[in-house]
């Protein structure tokens, strides 16, 4: 499953698509609904590609919102944010109608999930290794001028399955891409089967819980939470810090040790306040 993704990138950032040079996208289409967030939920408004028309070779971007109405009624609590690719492929259901022709890539920089502990639910988060736009293959329904989206999963990689079972469906090449979106023949076929794959080679791991609330916002939010200032990483700084500090210590005192045996071991008389100016500037030093 995938209920919370980030796209926190600058809107010029996002029309560069990092990663995908040749990959060209024309007009923006309602691009100033969409706020830059690290932490877009279900509801939200997000951008998307799609081909202009079925006729056109030719990419627009286009600010939907996230989350697909079962019926009618757009409800909130009746809509679908997630499509399986299992139900695509066999064409099951409320997809079959969009499968054909509605196809889009949902653009983002990576996807949270979270991992259950026990009671404790921990937030991690999955992106592209060498940082290049994560484009998820979705669907897109159109109603009253309302469009909407939803993001397409399949099972989870080998790599990724201690996580969730399920992951997005991302696509990973200039190829690829084109080939989902090219909705020209009107029709499914076996070879856009064969792009509903689990991807791997993604680099996963774990962020601060704040994520979890909706409307939390934060640059943070895509950071490993080993890294922050109150993070695991600078809690085994700080230990270091004190052990080898307490290691230190040890060493001057073993050091010290042997003189301070001496002054003990010399008889007492006049020479004990010469050893124990002696001592007192040892202390000193």
């Amino acid at each position: 499953m995938c209920g919370r993704y980030a796209l926190g990138l600058q809107r010029a950032e996002i029309r560069a698509l990092p990663g995908y040079p040749n990959l060209e996208i024309g007009e923006w289409v309602n691009e100033d609904n969409f706020v830059p967030r690290y932490n877009i939920a279900p509801n939200s408004q997000a951008p998307v590609i799609r081909r202009r028309d079925a006729s056109s070779p030719d990419l627009q971007m286009q600010t939907m919102r996230w989350g697909i109405p079962y019926g009618k009624v757009h409800a909130k609590n009746q809509q679908a944010i997630n499509a399986r690719s299992e139900n695509i492929m066999e064409g099951a259901g409320m997809w079959n109608k969009y499968r054909s022709s509605n196809r889009c890539v949902v653009v983002s920089q990576g996807y949270y999930e979270w991992q259950i502990k026990g009671k404790d639910k921990l937030p991690h988060f999955t992106k592209h290794a060498d940082g290049k736009a994560m484009l998820m293959a979705g669907l897109y329904h159109v109603s009253d001028e309302t469009y909407l989206f939803a993001i397409i999963t399949t099972s989870a990689s080998k790599s990724l399955s201690w996580l969730h079972d399920r992951q997005p469906v991302i696509l990973t090449s200039h190829d690829d891409v084109t080939k989902w979106l090219d909705t020209s023949s009107h029709a499914w076929s076996a070879e856009l089967g064969k792009l509903l794959q689990p991807a791997e080679g993604l680099t996963c791991y774990q962020v601060p819980k704040e994520v979890g609330k909706v409307g939390a916002e934060s640059p943070t939010f895509v950071q490993p939470v080993a890294t922050r200032k109150d993070g695991i990483e600078a809690m085994f700084a700080k230990q270091r810090t004190k052990q080898e500090g307490n290691k230190e210590g040890i060493k001057r005192k073993r050091s010290l040790s042997p003189v301070i045996s001496s002054l003990k071991s010399e008889p007492a008389g006049k020479e004990d306040e010469s050893h124990e100016t002696e001592g007192k500037k040892l202390k000193v030093e």
